[in-house]
């Protein structure tokens, strides 16, 4: 599933051929939704932004769309009057005089006014949006040791929405080698140092894999700017102390870290 950082760079692309311009052709696939295609023509796009792994897509006239890729949903960008040949299922086509954005594969998608949409049962219960740039490090500081998640375990927590919007697996492997913890640690546990530590990571990392890792560098591991450390790269050195790198499940997706230096 995509990460904050992927959702966000998607939104960056749909929005720089979408933002004020109007709509000459709008098609749903769901029939609850076909009855806005014909109100929705002529309008505009006036913002499309994330929130943790969805996309909030607000229109001139008041109406905003939800979408959540989920596990296949993925979001294409092309020429006014193009289609791609896929074997995925088309679910959304808005299309200016220019281009046209494409949402294939989803299912989970709502159109209402905004305030109406605020209320969908998702965006009421995620946490702030990790790559939210007001977010400070003490507020993350402050949430972990909320009473809803200073008992909770580190592995387990950072792939709930409900703590911070956008994290997800390999984030979760990057920002605990990042802050030098295992798993199974919980935040009442940790010193005033290493609960610094580990919120710095929890905003770093996501936002410099938003900023960088859709660059090509093929000096890089997996060919991008942002380099993992120990994501899918188990039986490798670790770059901090050298102990190999191992895989493990936890919370039913596969683990990456170093046993050494993650005690």
């Amino acid at each position: 599933m995509p990460e904050g950082p992927e959702i966000r760079r998607a939104a960056d692309k749909l929005a720089a051929v979408m933002i004020d311009q109007p709509l000459t052709e709008v098609w749903f696939a769901f029939p609850q939704l076909k009855h806005y295609q014909g109100e929705l023509v002529g309008e505009r796009i006036t913002a499309i932004e994330p929130r943790g792994k969805a996309l909030l897509t607000d229109f001139s006239n008041g109406l905003t769309m939800y979408s959540h890729n989920q596990l296949y949903g993925v979001w294409k960008v092309v020429r006014a009057g193009e289609t791609p040949e896929t074997k995925r299922d088309l679910r959304v086509r808005l299309e200016t005089a220019e281009w046209a954005i494409l949402l294939y594969s989803a299912s989970d998608i709502t159109i209402a006014p905004r305030g109406e949409i605020e209320q969908h049962p998702f965006l009421k219960r995620i946490g702030p949006d990790v790559l939210d740039m007001a977010l400070t490090v003490q507020q993350v500081e402050q949430r972990l040791l909320s009473p809803a998640f200073c008992k909770r375990q580190l592995g387990g927590m950072l792939l709930d929405q409900s703590f911070l919007a956008g994290l997800g697996n390999y984030l979760r492997a990057e920002i605990l080698w990042q802050a030098e913890l295992a798993p199974k640690h919980k935040p009442q546990d940790l010193t005033p140092d290493a609960l610094h530590q580990l919120a710095q990571a929890l905003l770093d990392i996501p936002r410099i894999s938003y900023q960088t890792r859709g660059q090509v560098d093929e000096n890089r591991h997996h060919g991008t700017l942002f380099s993992f450390k120990v994501f899918h790269r188990s039986g490798e050195p670790c770059p901090r102390c050298g102990a190999m790198i191992e895989k493990t499940a936890l919370s039913s997706r596969p683990f990456y870290w170093c046993p050494v230096c993650q005690k």
